[in-house]
């Protein structure tokens, strides 16, 4: 078989976690292809000032869909609401922590007024106002390592990641604080992987052994609000749903670039039934808001 996937520190651990986990179902040999895609060719702008669907899947979605590769693992959130004809999301692998961290030698309550964050997501720049951070927000962009770098050396005072990432690459020393949930609500799919392959493929049994049921609820639960409300990352949304046996907890918040509260909905509903809370709360949040 033949695997797809950026050429980034993390997306090749995180495909290699891929292979290590289909080395224990099947002996066919899995071959690595590095893709670059448009995300990872700009490094100049806000990524929410990009108007482009899938700048970090497009080009790994053509080379499943033309058979150059068997199929392609993404961080979940990097995924459009709506995939290419003719693709699947077979597995959602078990999920890793899904929460935001600080990087920095301040704590959060340490940070001065006017410190410079380097964050290049509306979603983070809108929670730091909603806490009444004044901070002076800058782009930043790179790998983790390069944005880590970026303030150990001063170029900012400080940065918000996801765990996951820093959790993949065993750099969990430059965390400084770990975020609640409910304080920084994450992005969509954050700290989840998805295994994309053609929906005809004859390596979907195989894929599919891959899969995490309870991870794979509580991302399609959180997608589905996103593409409910026909948002993405131009607008700062912080979704997370948790199971907690046969219970599906989603929380959602939607915020103004600002920091002001437009719509913030928490409901309850069955594990097996993702598809349907999402698109309850995705409901309740609109009333608010339109």
């Amino acid at each position: 078989m033949n695997v797809g996937t950026r050429g980034s520190s993390l997306a090749v651990v995180q495909t290699k976690s891929i292979i290590s986990s289909l080395s224990k179902i099947t002996d066919e040999e899995v071959n690595v292809n590095l893709i670059k895609t448009t995300g990872d060719k700009i490094k100049d702008s806000q990524l929410y000032n990009i108007d482009a669907k899938g700048i970090f899947t497009k080009e790994l979605d053509t080379a499943v869909l033309d058979g150059a590769v068997d199929f392609a693992v993404h961080s979940f959130k990097d995924l459009p609401t709506e995939l290419a004809d003719g693709l699947e999301i077979v597995a959602v692998p078990r999920r890793e922590s899904p929460r935001e961290v600080l990087i920095s030698k301040y704590s959060w309550d340490e940070l001065p007024e006017g410190a410079n964050i380097g964050t290049s997501s509306l979603r983070r720049e809108a929670f730091c106002r909603y806490h009444k951070k004044k901070f002076n927000i800058k782009p930043i962009r790179g790998n983790i390592d390069t944005r880590i770098k970026k303030v150990i050396r001063g170029d900012y005072d400080a940065t918000i990641m996801a765990e996951a990432g820093l959790n993949r690459l065993g750099l969990t020393e430059h965390i400084n604080e770990i975020f609640s949930i409910e304080y920084f609500t994450p992005a969509a799919g954050q700290g989840a992987l998805a295994v994309v392959a053609r929906d005809d493929t004859d390596k979907r049994d195989v894929l599919r052994k891959l899969n995490h049921s309870q991870s794979e609820s509580e991302v399609i639960a959180e997608k589905t609000v996103l593409q409910e409300l026909g948002v993405g990352c131009q607008w700062p949304l912080g979704v997370s749903a948790r199971t907690d046996g046969d219970v599906l907890n989603l929380q959602s918040i939607l915020l103004t670039k600002e920091g002001e509260v437009l719509s913030k909905v928490n409901l309850q509903g069955s594990a097996a039934k993702p598809h349907e809370l999402g698109v309850e709360v995705a409901k309740h949040m609109m009333e608010d808001y339109i």
